[in-house]
């Protein structure tokens, strides 16, 4: 399902029990410096990540300050964050003008807030320019994270040049099973994407395609588009001559880890393309 870039005045694009993707919660909050926001979501783990700007935040006694040091758009310097436990408030105090993401997943247990600073990111690349699938991934809450969160992986997503596949092979994350051994060959997940483009009159597309051998959905992508991703192959593309940037939520069923299923049409192509496997193991 495609979202259309929109002002959302601080209300959550994709709120909890969400109909398409029940396991992930999404906001955006924009504030002045000096502004504050105040938010709860019972039953979701989230975590904050200035796009732009930098805030303090207070959960319930914990204070993290100077979070985000980003000047104009998501390209302009590391992202940070911080953990925000399920259903514990949290304050959000405008130090500098500041666009902040707030990413959540579905979960009941209670762990402890923590922030994620430049130094803690886990940062992957892999693809090539030759095989139109050059890409770098921030992991905010990733791989490092991993004992202390307990649905949730957030990331930053980036074309890496001009152009190009990201994706790629298609996989998808809908169901949880295993093979005949007992090997878990793909979890439920469901993802949720918010996109930005450079220059910002940029595009892209998001193929979404549900059944093997029949025509999917294809959704126009624009700066500030938000997809949700509850079942199907979903590779993306952006134009020539633009760069593309997504923030991307995971929330687990059953599990963390992240596995995924490539499609079969196109999984030999794992072998085509640098460094995807290490790509994949990073998403724990």
């Amino acid at each position: 399902m495609h979202i259309a870039p929109h002002d959302n005045r601080n209300r959550p694009i994709v709120d909890a029990d969400d109909p398409t993707v029940p396991l992930n919660y999404f906001n955006i909050v924009k504030l002045k410096a000096g502004e504050t926001f105040e938010y709860r979501v019972p039953g979701y783990e989230t975590c904050i990540v200035p796009a732009t700007g930098t805030v303090d935040v207070s959960i319930e006694g914990a204070d993290f300050g100077g979070l985000g040091q980003r000047g104009t758009d998501v390209w302009d310097g590391e992202p940070e964050g911080v953990y925000v436990p399920v259903g514990a408030t949290a304050t959000i105090t405008c130090i500098r003008d500041t666009e902040t993401f707030i990413a959540g997943a579905r979960h009941d247990e209670v762990l402890d807030p923590f922030d994620v600073r430049t130094a803690e990111l886990d940062l992957v690349q892999y693809g090539s320019d030759d095989t139109k699938t050059h890409r770098k991934i921030k992991h905010i809450l990733g791989q490092k994270q991993h004992g202390k969160v307990g649905r949730l992986l957030v990331s930053e997503l980036f074309t890496v040049g001009q152009g190009g596949w990201s994706g790629f092979p298609a996989h998808k994350h809908d169901t949880d099973r295993a093979d005949a051994d007992g090997t878990i060959i793909e979890t439920r997940h469901d993802e949720t994407y918010n996109f930005r483009f450079r220059p910002d009159h940029g595009s892209g597309v998001q193929i979404l395609q549900r059944e093997e051998g029949r025509p999917g959905d294809a959704y126009q992508l624009m700066d500030g588009s938000t997809i949700c991703i509850d079942k199907g192959y979903h590779p993306c593309a952006v134009m020539p001559g633009y760069e593309m940037y997504y923030f991307t939520i995971l929330g687990g069923l059953s599990q963390r880890s992240l596995v995924q299923y490539f499609q079969p049409t196109h999984a030999a192509q794992i072998e085509t393309i640098p460094g995807i496997k290490d790509m994949v193991a990073k998403f724990k």
